[in-house]
């Protein structure tokens, strides 16, 4: 039991200190964009093509968000390639190659990488321990991919529905007193390095039931609509980019992220260079009403968030999906005069993250959490499941879920048919990237 413990500290800390190095690389790039806003068209493209580059050579595998990755490994028979893919190297890479491109302007955040560190590193104590029991594994993994949610949003309630609602998607495995344990565990020792601090900072506001409600119904439509769209050009962009942007994606993979660099760089000036990175600063900024921002701030961030995930880099979607949601709850917090503005934020908030992710429990509980308020749970909970049914229209299959599956796709070919012969012919314009 002491090594579970030691393996929890040991996420909490790794979570601890990939936040503090996430945020000097954003202070590093605040003083390019100081010295010279235009100095970004040449660092980024460098940068996506330099990141790229080393994902293809000294850390493999390590591109995408994590979460997929991890999901993956729980429904994996083969423990041969489990230990490919939760190997300490990626996870090294993972946290690297996220800071780089924070520097470099994408737009990604760490929360999603913490998850896949986090079950890399429990699941290295289950190798330690010697442990052959599939259950078992899978158990450690599911803990210390919650216990890395839990540290990196220094939310334990929120890690520990995550584990539930998107890890899992089985009770048996939800309930286990270990994955409980290692959780807390991981979250007690953030908060001991970090202090008790709330990501948006006390929200003290409400929404009482009644017209101001109608809330709600805005926040939870418009975010259903604009989270369902994004999870669905994602899932679409992980089967492959058509035509001469698939070819050159496929072709020239380095040239490719290069020319998504120029492109988040633009996106970047054209907004004054508040696309670049997670999009923490803006948010609190919109949450606690210092900065006003018209709606082409989360138009823009969403573009660039989508052009970050079509490079090919490493980086999570949770940070700027926060972001993106802000903006839309600060836009329309203006055309509703007798809504309190924060909870109206605080819903955009929760209504384009649960579009993205389809999981209203965990999006409720981070937003909840992250505000530290628990007198908007039931209208939180409410727009949450009002955007998951919208977005179950835009989009029917879970953006994580249907990653995880393309990901096990790509993992079981080559162990399925040695000399694979396709049952349909793929469009050679069409490059699949990387999850």
């Amino acid at each position: 039991m002491s090594l579970y413990w030691i393996g929890a500290v040991l996420v909490g800390l790794t979570a601890v200190l990939f936040a503090r190095f996430g945020d000097q690389c954003a202070e590093l790039r605040t003083r390019f964009v100081t010295w010279h806003p235009w100095a970004m068209l040449v660092l980024a493209p460098a940068g996506f093509a330099f990141i790229t580059w080393m994902t293809r050579t000294l850390f493999k595998g390590s591109q995408g968000s994590g979460i997929p990755q991890t999901i993956a490994t729980l429904h994996m028979g083969n423990y041969t390639v489990v230990d490919r893919i939760l190997t300490l190297r990626i996870a090294t890479g993972k946290i690297i190659l996220t800071c780089l491109g924070l520097v470099c302007g994408a737009s990604i955040g760490r929360e999603g990488p913490s998850v896949q560190i986090g079950a890399s590193i429990m699941h290295g104590f289950s190798r330690l321990l010697g442990q052959s029991n599939i259950a078992s594994k899978r158990s450690m993994i599911l803990a210390g991919g919650a216990a890395g949610m839990a540290a990196a949003f220094n939310t334990p309630l929120a890690g520990i529905v995550f584990a539930i609602e998107e890890l899992s998607h089985s009770f048996e495995q939800k309930a286990s007193g270990r994955t409980l344990t290692i959780v807390v565990i991981s979250g007690v020792t953030a908060i001991t390095l970090m202090g008790n601090y709330t990501y948006f900072g006390h929200a003290d506001v409400n929404i009482p039931v009644g017209t101001a409600w109608i809330a709600v119904l805005v926040c939870g439509i418009v975010g259903g609509l604009a989270g369902g769209s994004f999870a669905a050009l994602v899932i679409r962009a992980s089967r492959g980019l058509p035509g001469s942007v698939g070819r050159l994606a496929k072709q020239r993979p380095i040239m490719f992220s290069a020319l998504c660099g120029l492109l988040t760089a633009v996106i970047g000036l054209i907004s004054k260079g508040n696309t670049y990175g997670t999009g923490y600063v803006q948010a609190q900024a919109i949450f606690a009403g210092t900065d006003h921002y018209p709606a082409s701030f989360f138009i823009l961030k969403y573009l660039s968030m989508l052009v970050s995930y079509c490079s090919g880099i490493p980086g999570g979607m949770f940070a700027p999906s926060l972001a993106i949601g802000a903006g839309i709850g600060g836009w329309i917090e203006q055309f509703l005069p007798h809504t309190t503005p924060g909870a109206v934020v605080l819903l955009g908030t929760v209504a384009y993250f649960c579009g993205v992710a389809q999981s209203p429990l965990t999006a409720t509980i981070i937003v909840m959490e992250i505000c530290d308020n628990q007198q908007v749970t039931l209208a939180l909970l409410a727009t949450a499941f009002l955007a998951f049914g919208i977005s179950r229209i835009v989009c029917p299959q879970p953006l994580y879920t249907a990653l995880a599956d393309r990901f096990l796709e790509t993992m079981d070919k080559p162990a399925s048919r040695p000399n694979p012969m396709p049952a349909k012919q793929e469009d050679a314009s069409e490059e699949k990237l990387p999850i």
